[in-house]
């Protein structure tokens, strides 16, 4: 039977509206966010011992190096500027944690004045980037977080203050990851320094050590547990990495400054165990003769004949030769080693040839843009601000690092989760 048009279409009609009132909404997808932390002073080896139960737990979720190579010199600024950025220390200019530099003036890791100053700040780091490509970002204490690189800053961030413990960090960071979607970083970074200092002050095997190991992945489980109970896990990409390991260093392995050239031969800008000398005008020669090539426990360079395999030389701040300690030994003020005790001098140290598998440090993350229980092989530490750009959706900015180290690993990106 053909009904009147007028009847068909008021049916048509009405089985419309009774679609639209039956159908549930279509409801947007989390924002994808990306979540760094460091833990500084870390060796790769420390990973599936005993004491890290929450990283290895993530490894198995996601993925981990064998080990990630930090960059010349193995230093907590350089490598964690380096992680930033991609650059290496002699491209992003934080070439040492003490420089100088004749037209900015002194560096040293404890002056927040200088930590604050743009002027050390060479390259753009990831927050940045994320910034120009309007997301927001949160930043707890990374280096350079605090300084207005290239007139930016990130959304928030937090000033450095070691009286803050790793639990209390990783609850503030959680609640950034976990706040409503209007006000929820996209990239957020935690820094973590207590594996490093413990580390220094008693060997990186000591049992003081280990308890601070267990104590930082411990906080780290207390993140991915908020995340969990806030059904964000799934569009949270985690990366743990480290900037160095640690090597164990003796009481008899310190040697005086003053003894590798004098105060009136040459200025040390640095010490420990890359040690930068600029010789005084008029004891250029005599300076050469006493510190160029081969000693008992150091090695001397010019800045221009390096080993190229350190990328490191070409920053005008680098000092014009470069001492470096072998493994285990340290240089320090003869007035420094008069004054500490035996027993308060640092028994670990890094600093050492980054091709050290004492230097080696880790990379473990998980989340819905990384593949289950994959190993992948040594890389670069500059290759981690490309994977952050990549995981993130945005386009880095010149770097040195590649991500094809990272390609077996990588689940095939949906642009609804970016």
């Amino acid at each position: 039977m053909r009904l009147p048009l007028v009847r068909v279409t008021v049916l048509v009609a009405l089985f419309w509206v009774a679609g639209c009132a039956t159908s549930p909404a279509p409801t947007s997808p989390e924002p994808h966010s990306v979540l760094l932390v460091s833990i500084d002073g870390l060796p790769a080896s420390a990973l599936a011992r005993g004491n890290t139960p929450n990283l290895d737990r993530l490894a198995t979720e996601g993925v981990r190096a064998e080990w990630m190579n930090p960059s010349y010199p193995v230093l907590t600024f350089p490598n964690h500027f380096t992680l930033v950025t991609g650059l290496r220390p002699d491209r992003h200019g934080i070439i040492h944690n003490s420089m100088r530099d004749d037209a900015v003036g002194g560096f040293r890791v404890a002056d927040k004045a200088a930590g604050a100053d743009a002027r050390w700040w060479q390259g753009e780091p990831i927050w940045n980037t994320a910034e120009k490509a309007g997301l927001r970002t949160a930043i707890w204490a990374w280096p350079g977080n605090a300084a207005p690189i290239n007139g930016l800053r990130p959304t928030r961030s937090v000033p450095y203050s070691p009286e803050i413990s790793s639990a209390d960090r990783a609850d503030q960071v959680a609640g950034w990851l976990t706040e409503p979607v209007s006000t929820r970083p996209r990239f957020a970074a935690l820094y973590i320094e207590r594996v490093d200092n413990v580390g220094h002050d008693k060997g990186p095997e000591a049992p003081e050590t280990l308890a601070a190991i267990r104590e930082v992945d411990a906080a780290i489980g207390r993140i991915v547990r908020t995340l969990d109970a806030q059904n964000l896990r799934a569009s949270t990409d985690i990366v743990v990495v480290s900037d160095h390991g640690m090597a164990p260093v003796t009481p008899d392995r310190y040697i005086a400054i003053e003894d590798m050239a004098t105060i009136e031969q040459a200025e040390a800008v640095s010490t420990g165990q890359v040690i930068g000398f600029n010789p005084r005008a008029g004891h250029e020669a005599a300076t050469a003769k006493r510190l160029l090539g081969r000693h008992d426990h150091y090695e001397c360079w010019r800045k221009q004949d390096l080993p190229a395999r350190w990328h490191y030389g070409a920053h005008p701040r680098v000092p014009a030769i470069i001492c470096q300690f072998d493994e285990g030994w340290n240089g320090l003020p003869a007035e420094q080693l008069a004054r500490v005790p035996t027993d308060r001098l640092n028994h670990g140290s890094h600093g050492y040839d980054n091709a050290l598998p004492s230097m080696r440090a880790v990379f473990v993350a998980a989340g819905p843009s990384f593949r289950h229980g994959a190993t992948l092989p040594a890389f670069d530490n500059v290759d981690v601000y490309p994977l952050l750009a990549e995981l993130l959706g945005i386009t880095p900015a010149h770097n040195d690092g590649s991500t094809d180290v990272f390609a077996p690993a990588l689940t095939p990106r949906t642009d609804a989760a970016h």
